[in-house]
């Protein structure tokens, strides 16, 4: 199937592309944390549009670690915008595979294949990889996704190619996500909100 997609907002947010400087993945979350170590959830809100019963729900059912003091680290913040970028395509119980098939247990770094600020640069960076083609195959995606994880060390043997599926999913769930976003704007705007 061939698409094409641009996307102006930064992946699971709300904010432009104008507004963040062109930033997307890592460069984008280190300048969210510039002055801190954390951001409250008003920060996420603003960021996101995630409203907080959303987000108390996500951390009752285990799909996001707890906040500490309140705040929210770089990693959970990582990790709520994969989620966020996925949504609106995939249930939140496959979401949750995904990235449970990734990095285990959301509360537990030691089961992780890859931290969640690298997986969220590296689905920036292959969306960034897939737009900047004039046009976009679907069979583009799995060539893209080996070309920027090309870095990648594993951890354990197998790590790399299940790193591959998984964002392979995801990156075929987030433009189905953008092209859904489209047709809801056109929609809209036939008066069928």
């Amino acid at each position: 199937m061939i698409l094409q997609f641009r996307n102006t907002t930064v992946p699971g947010t709300i904010l432009s592309r104008q507004e963040t400087d062109g930033l997307s993945g890592l460069p984008f979350l280190r300048r969210l944390f510039f002055a801190s170590s954390g951001v409250m959830m008003s920060t996420i809100r603003g960021i996101s549009g995630i409203d907080t019963s959303t987000l108390q729900n996500w951390v009752k059912r285990g799909w996001v670690a707890n906040s500490r003091n309140r705040h929210y680290d770089i990693e959970q913040v990582a990790h709520i915008l994969m989620i966020n970028m996925l949504r609106s395509c995939m249930q939140l119980e496959h979401i949750a595979f995904i990235i449970r098939y990734i990095n285990g247990e959301v509360e537990d770094a030691s089961d992780d294949i890859i931290a969640d600020t690298q997986l969220y640069d590296y689905i920036c960076r292959i969306l960034d990889g897939m737009e900047a083609r004039p046009v976009c195959d679907l069979s583009d995606v799995r060539p893209t996704v080996e070309q920027v994880i090309a870095d990648y060390r594993e951890p354990v043997a197998g790590a790399k190619e299940r790193l591959a599926k998984a964002l392979e999913v995801i990156v075929v769930t987030y433009c189905a996500a953008t092209v859904k976003a489209h047709a809801d704007r056109l929609l809209a705007g036939m008066g069928g909100d």
